[in-house]
């Protein structure tokens, strides 16, 4: 998973990551945005005009925050089917 979404995104769903995003790979739920993780090119481009600072690398999510990756994957996964 290249990035994921946390829950500052949660009820503010700004869009600013969805306009930058070259591949599309960002999707809209109804609480928050989601990175679908088998189409992101890991380009990094979401994550600084993300206003709330909700975007992070996989590996840099804070420990708190960290039930988000499978909160995205899983959301990913539904999408898919």
């Amino acid at each position: 998973m290249p990035y994921v979404i946390t829950e500052a995104c949660i009820g503010t769903k700004d869009a600013s990551c969805v306009s930058v995003c070259p591949v599309d790979c960002i999707y809209e739920a109804d609480s928050q945005y989601f990175i679908n993780p088998d189409e992101c090119i890991d380009c990094g481009a979401c994550e600084p005009e993300c206003p709330v600072e909700a975007i992070y690398a996989d590996d840099a999510v804070p420990d708190t925050m960290r039930k988000y990756i499978a909160i995205n994957r899983d959301f990913s996964d539904k999408h898919n089917q």
